[in-house]
């Protein structure tokens, strides 16, 4: 072996100097005597930093973890869409229900409910209900709201599809009512959001069905006005038979021209179910012509000749043809809403309980066996490294070149 493989340098305790393979050459056996060499050291050190984990492992606050498990609604047909193609023959009906039904286009439907649940809204219900600022000890909100959600956590699971909610607390009955907390301020915040496709459908007629209710009652008090001002309280059947035949026609063009707008919010103009509707409110307005006659005048859009009424008829002609078509839209709507809000009653809830919270009967964290194995096992790697290098280094400085080179540094260091 030729000087440049080797370096002799102080191993041994007695004092002997044993040759040491540098580079690329060094075995493992040569890291396990640099190691045993250091033996003491490297317990020490391991032994301290046992102790020092030991301490910091039960000075850790424990932690329990509740858990909470939820079932969103399923994103199913409902009552309505399937009747609606037996209702279609109504026309309106059909084009309310049309305008109404929907789904939100969302690949996982659970995914949406995660967001509601850890929204801003919930998140300040929760710190005003459980005075979490001054239990978490924070003085700007916004640092609160982080807290709170360092120690929850919301899932959707992408197989089963359910919701799993879970939240820390010290305490473990304190953890169940957070848990829980969570899902009735959910709950309240859903009340007032048209979540479900029944719901937004519900609400879309509800409105709707608000103002012709006062369109009906002031049809009704005019229509009772004018019979007691003309003193008509009837016409003949023929005529009575067209009024009621224009008047749901008429509903059905309002209908369908409420059906095209709100189209247009969402489809192009060449969308084919766009197009569609245009060709249908065509056909209805066509047939209203030939019903009701092309004149612009409001008291004659029913095909009758003036000289078969008298003007007091005229007049109980113009109240009769509204009251009947107010009367039309508000049976369409009512059966709408009530296929709406059987639909929302099928869905149940917004989200089921599948398990409540309750207090955990074990901690959650801290890992103590794993802090303190783990800081062992760290603190051995940082000994024997340190151990590596240090041995190292004092090969480095068996060459003389090395220890001029380090005189060098310690005086710019000095002069510096």
């Amino acid at each position: 072996m030729t000087p440049t493989d080797t370096q002799t340098v102080p191993l041994s305790r007695k004092g002997q100097r044993e040759p040491f393979r540098t580079g690329d050459d060094i075995s493992l056996l040569d890291y396990l005597i640099i190691l045993l060499e250091h033996k003491r050291l490297i317990m020490a050190f391991v032994g301290s930093a046992g102790i020092l984990a030991t301490v910091v492992a039960f000075l850790l606050p424990v932690q329990y973890e509740a858990k909470v498990v939820l079932l969103p609604p399923a994103q199913n047909s409902s009552i309505g869409s399937a009747l609606l193609g037996q209702l279609g023959n109504m026309g309106a009906l059909g084009s309310l229900a049309s305008l109404a039904s929907g789904n939100l286009g969302i690949k996982n439907p659970a995914d949406m409910y995660v967001s509601l649940i850890t929204s801003r809204t919930v998140e300040d219900a929760m710190i005003r209900r459980f005075n979490l600022q001054q239990e978490y000890r924070e003085k700007k909100l916004s640092d609160v709201r982080k807290e709170l959600e360092r120690r929850t956590t919301v899932t959707a699971g992408t197989k089963d599809g359910l919701i799993r909610l879970s939240i820390e607390d010290h305490n473990p009955q304190r953890a169940a009512e957070l848990a829980n907390g969570y899902l009735e301020e959910f709950r309240k915040l859903s009340a007032n959001l048209a979540i479900t496709e029944a719901a937004r459908r519900r609400i879309f007629f509800e409105e709707q069905l608000k103002q012709t209710k006062e369109n009906l009652a002031a049809a009704e008090n005019a229509m009772t006005s004018t019979q007691q001002s003309t003193g008509v309280l009837q016409i003949d059947s023929q005529a009575r038979a067209l009024i009621e035949s224009a008047a749901v026609l008429r509903a059905q063009v309002a209908a369908k021209q409420v059906q095209i707008e709100g189209m247009r919010a969402f489809a192009a103009e060449n969308n084919p179910d766009l197009l569609l509707a245009k060709q249908e409110l065509t056909a209805l307005q066509a047939q209203l012509q030939r019903i009701a006659g092309s004149q612009t005048d409001s008291g004659s859009d029913i095909n009758l000749s003036k000289g078969r009424v008298t003007g007091a008829g005229m007049e109980y002609l113009r109240r009769y043809r509204e009251l009947k078509y107010q009367e039309t839209v508000f049976e369409l709507l009512s059966k709408e809403f009530e296929i709406a809000k059987l639909d929302e009653a099928r869905e149940g809830s917004i989200v089921q309980v599948v398990d409540v919270a309750i207090p955990p009967d074990r901690k959650s964290s801290p890992h103590r066996l794993l802090i303190i194995l783990g800081s062992i096992f760290v603190s051995f790697i940082v000994a024997a490294f340190w151990v590596n290098l240090r041995h190292r280094f004092d090969i480095a400085s068996e060459i003389p070149q090395n220890r001029h080179r380090l005189r060098l540094i310690k005086n710019l260091w000095k002069s510096s």
